[in-house]
């Protein structure tokens, strides 16, 4: 019986290369049926268009020049009418910053939603045709590990032999240069995707300084009805305001020089069962601006520094002078860096500063705060807290001397030198 295939096989053979001649070229075999496509060109970083653009380059340019506008008149409050287009500016400037940041948002919104909704459909082909192609591998493959003789005798004569070899091949070598590619379109989509991601990020942070921007200009809003209310629209009463503020800031800075200097200090913070103790030169916050203006807390900022400490004295212990100088509506003034007597808010704590005896308050327990004239002036050159002693005979929370924790009053001040004296009451 093999005898009998073999010499079949042979007669065959022969007749089969006759038929076809040593000219044929089994390379220009049909070509394979197409195969699953798909397109793998990289999904582009969405852009915006031309007209978002353009308005994004306005925004710009007006918030470029109401900046350089501001900045050439900052802390010119030699007039009612050019503090208010001081204010004017400063609340335009941020409601453009508001839009610009807000364009920036729905312009990134939008990418995302768009190369979204691309890079979800193309998931969904890629995970089609990569099953097809798996499939057809597969049944290539186990074509190809079929017995040659099962193959040769499904053939009509030699040539049909050579080009169903030929074409599986090509068949093979076709399948596996699209899978190769569509894995790379994968790839290249991933990193996309990466590059989204990157761009929700960035919509939480202009979402979070848009929050920021708004409370600024809620914040500027009302800093204007106050100058408008404190002065109710008179220049006079404006003059009066500015003169007053800057001979009590000149008081500050005059007292501070005599004292050697607002060179900030460390380590200063010292906390009890009294409360904390805060000097206003603290590097923690001496060289933070006093509510945004050209103060600081470690050249002008005794009083507040004296109220945090008053503050911890009644168990408010995350009170610091930052925390008092965080809410602009404490300060009143032209330009707004004195605290106010009344309706302080300071973590949520309000509070009012009255007039008061020193030794009743001190021998009930409670601190007074003291203003002093160094220097003999109407007007109070440093404020320091009083925390117990009687007749003069006082001990004191220096906010300006260095480690000036529960240290003797005279033995840096004289009592006559006092010409205010507070309590804070909640």
């Amino acid at each position: 019986m093999k005898r009998i295939i073999i010499i079949s096989i042979f007669s065959f053979l022969f007749f089969s290369i006759t038929s076809i001649g040593f000219a044929d070229d089994p390379t220009s075999t049909s070509t394979p049926p197409p195969s699953p496509t798909i397109d793998t060109t990289i999904t582009p970083t969405p852009t915006s268009s031309q007209n978002d653009q353009s308005a994004q380059n306005a925004l710009k340019d007006k918030i470029k020049d109401l900046e350089d506008k501001i900045s050439q008149t900052k802390q010119t409050e030699n007039s009612l009418s050019s503090q208010i287009d001081f204010m004017d500016n400063q609340i335009k400037l941020t409601q453009y910053r508001i839009n610009a940041t807000q364009e920036q948002i729905n312009e990134t919104t939008l990418d995302i939603d768009s190369a979204g909704k691309r890079i979800k459909k193309l998931e969904v082909s890629l995970s089609d045709v990569t099953k097809v192609l798996l499939l057809r591998i597969r049944e290539t493959y186990q074509t190809d590990e079929e017995d040659p003789l099962r193959l040769f005798l499904a053939s009509s004569n030699l040539k049909d032999f050579l080009m169903r070899q030929n074409y599986l091949r090509i068949v093979q070598e076709h399948d596996k240069e699209l899978l190769y590619n569509t894995q790379q379109a994968k790839v290249d989509y991933a990193n996309q995707k990466s590059l989204l991601e990157g761009k929700k990020k960035k919509i939480v942070s202009l979402q979070a300084q848009l929050e920021n921007y708004n409370k600024e200009l809620d914040g500027e809003k009302d800093s204007k009805q106050k100058l408008l209310t404190e002065t109710q629209g008179s220049e006079e009463n404006y003059q009066k305001i500015l003169a007053e503020t800057k001979a009590q800031l000149a008081s500050f800075s005059k007292f501070v020089t005599s004292q050697g200097g607002a060179s900030l200090l460390s380590n200063q913070t010292v906390c009890d069962d009294w409360g904390c103790y805060y000097n206003q030169r603290d590097s923690q916050w001496g060289d933070n601006s006093l509510n945004g203006t050209g103060y600081t807390l470690a050249d002008s900022g005794c009083l507040m520094t004296s109220v945090a400490m008053v503050y911890t004295h009644y168990g408010h212990k995350d009170v610091t002078p930052q925390s008092v100088n965080s809410n602009s509506s404490n300060f009143g003034g032209i330009p707004p860096a004195l605290l106010k007597f009344n309706n302080i808010s300071v973590n949520g704590i309000s509070s009012s500063r009255v007039s008061a005896s020193i030794d009743s308050e001190l021998a009930g327990g409670n601190p007074v705060i003291v203003g002093i004239s160094y220097d003999g002036g109407q007007w109070p050159d440093h404020f320091v807290v009083l925390v117990s002693g009687s007749g003069g005979n006082y001990m004191m929370n220096d906010p300006y001397t260095p480690n000036g924790h529960n240290i003797s009053f005279t033995g840096h001040y004289s009592v006559g030198s006092i010409v205010e004296v507070d309590k804070v009451v909640f």
